[in-house]
C-alpha cells in the first residue's frame, strides 16, 4: 500500500498537478487498499477536521503580521540597524544578511517570505561589495532558514497541533537553535570574506548612530517579545498572540506613516493567497495521516526501529535522515503533517522529549527548503538574483551542510533546545 501511494504521489507531482490534488488522489488510492466504502464518509470528514483546529488560526495572523512589516517599512528599519551593527566588518553585507534574517524571523516565521523580502535588497548590495552572485543568493536562502526556527514558527504551530505540545515551550526551544544557525552562517560568511579578501565596507559606528538606529527599529524589535512573552506567561493563546501582533504592527505602520490602506489591502490579499494554499495542503495531508494511523503504519514503524529504541541519538539520526530525504521530494507542510504522527510514538518510546523532537523535525523540514529538487527558498533566491536555478542548486550544498552540522549538534546536545523552556 505504502509503495503504491508513494508512486501515485510522485507521479502526480511530476505531472505538475497542484499539490493538494496529488495528496487527495494519494489518499483515495490508500482508501482503496484499506476499505473503499470509507471514501465518501471518512475522506470529507478528515479533510475538514485536519484544519478545524483553533490554534491553526495563528498561522494566517502571523503571516499577515510579516506582510504588514514588509509593506510598512519596518523591515527596512531592521536592516538599517543590522547594517550599523555588523556592516563595518569584513564581508559586512553578508553579516547584515544573516542578522536581518534573525530580526525578521521574530515576526514572520516563514523562510520563503524572508528570502523574498531580503533577497531583492541584499543580493545586489553584496555583489557591489565583491561577493559572487551565487554566494550572495545562497547565503540569502540559507539564512532564511532561521525564520521558521526563531519564534513565531508556522511549522512549530503545526507540530504542536499534531502532538498536543505547548506552543510556548516550542517557541522558547527554538531561540537558541535559531541563534546557533545564525552564528554558523556568519562564520561561513566570514570565511568567504577572508578567503576572497573582501574589503571592509564602512567604519565602526558611534554610540549615537547605533542609538538612533535602535530607536528607529524598536517598534519592530518589540513584536517578538509580544509574541513570546504573551504566550509563555499565559496572557494570550497563540492565536490571540498572532492577532495582537498583527494589530500592533498595523498600528506602528499607520502611526509611523509607512502603511496606507492600499498597502494594507495588498498585505491582506497576499496573506489570503498563502494561507489558502497552506490550509489546502494541511487538510489533504491530514487525510493521509489519519489513513496511515488507521492502517497501523506508525505501529509498524515502531517495531521496525525497535532494535535501536534504547539509543535516543541513533533514533533521532534515523528520523532526521528520513525527514531530510522526504523533504527533498515533498512540500514541507505536507511532509510535517505526514511524518509527525509516525515519528512521535517512536520518540516517546525512546524517551525523547517532545519539545526536542519538535525542534529537530522543524529544522529538518526547514533544511528541505534549500535542497534540490523542490527547495522553495532556492527558487525564490534564484528569481530575485536572476540566476539559473540549476546553477544555484549546484552551489547551495555548503549552506545545506552548514545547517546539517547545526542539526547534528542539537541532536547530540538536547540541552541546547531544552535549556530555555526549563527556565520558565
Amino acid at each position: 500500500m505504502i509503495v503504491t501511494m508513494l508512486a501515485v504521489f510522485l507521479g502526480h507531482v511530476l505531472l505538475g498537478l497542484p499539490l493538494f490534488i496529488a495528496l487527495l488522489t494519494t489518499a483515495i488510492v490508500g482508501f482503496l487498499f484499506v476499505d473503499p466504502s470509507m471514501i465518501p464518509r471518512m475522506l470529507p470528514q478528515q479533510f475538514f477536521s485536519g484544519i478545524n483546529v483553533f490554534s491553526l488560526m495563528a498561522i494566517p495572523l502571523f503571516i499577515f503580521a510579516g506582510n504588514l512589516m514588509n509593506v510598512s517599512g519596518l523591515t527596512e528599519r531592521l536592516m538599517g540597524l543590522a547594517r550599523l551593527m555588523v556592516g563595518h566588518l569584513r564581508g559586512g553585507m553578508g553579516h547584515v544578511n544573516v542578522v536581518s534574517s534573525v530580526f525578521f524571523a521574530g515576526v514572520n516565521g516563514s523562510a520563503v517570505a524572508d528570502t523574498s523580502a531580503l533577497g531583492s535588497l541584499l543580493v545586489p548590495a553584496m555583489e557591489k561589495e565583491g561577493y559572487s552572485r551565487a554566494f550572495a543568493a545562497g547565503l540569502t536562502a540559507g539564512s532564511s532558514l532561521i525564520g521558521p526556527i526563531i519564534p513565531p514558527s508556522i511549522f512549530m504551530i503545526l507540530y504542536a497541533s499534531l502532538t498536543n505540545t505547548s506552543v510556548g515551550d516550542l517557541f522558547l526551544a527554538g531561540v537558541v537553535p535559531g541563534l546557533l544557525l545564525g552564528v554558523a552562517f556568519m562564520g561561513m560568511n566570514a570565511w568567504y570574506a577572508w578567503r576572497h579578501r573582501l574589503p571592509k565596507s564602512g567604519q565602526l559606528p558611534s554610540l549615537g548612530q547605533l542609538g538612533i538606529a535602535f530607536v528607529a527599529a524598536l517598534p519592530a524589535l518589540i513584536a517578538p517579545f509580544i509574541i513570546v512573552a504573551g504566550i509563555v506567561l499565559g496572557f494570550v493563546t497563540p492565536t490571540e498572540s498572532g492577532a495582537l501582533t498583527a494589530l500592533y504592527v498595523a498600528l506602528c505602520g499607520f502611526v509611523l506613516g509607512g502603511l496606507r490602506l492600499k498597502e494594507c489591502w495588498q498585505a491582506i490579499v497576499d496573506t489570503a493567497r498563502l494561507t489558502s494554499a497552506i490550509f489546502l495542503i494541511m487538510a489533504a495531508s491530514a487525510t493521509i495521516s489519519w489513513l496511515l494511523s488507521y492502517a497501523q503504519v506508525p505501529a509498524q514503524f515502531v517495531s521496525l526501529l525497535s532494535p535501536y529504541i534504547d539509543n535516543a541519538v541513533v533514533i533521532l539520526l534515523l528520523l532526521s535522515a528520513i525527514t531530510f530525504i522526504t523533504g527533498m521530494f515533498m512540500e514541507e507542510v505536507s511532509a510535517l503533517m505526514l511524518l509527525t504522527p509516525i515519528f512521535a510514538p517512536v520518540a516517546m518510546m525512546a524517551g525523547i522529549d517532545p519539545i526536542h523532537l519538535g525542534v529537530i523535525i522543524t529544522l529538518n523540514i526547514t533544511i528541505a527548503l534549500i535542497t534540490p529538487p523542490l527547495g522553495a527558498c532556492v527558487f525564490v533566491a534564484a528569481a530575485v538574483s536572476r540566476l539559473e536555478i540549476v546553477s544555484l542548486f549546484r552551489t547551495i550544498w555548503p549552506f545545506v551542510l552548514t545547517a546539517i552540522a547545526v542539526l547534528i549538534l542539537l541532536i547530540f546536545f538536547p540541552s541546547l533546545t531544552l535549556w530555555l523552556p526549563t527556565q520558565f
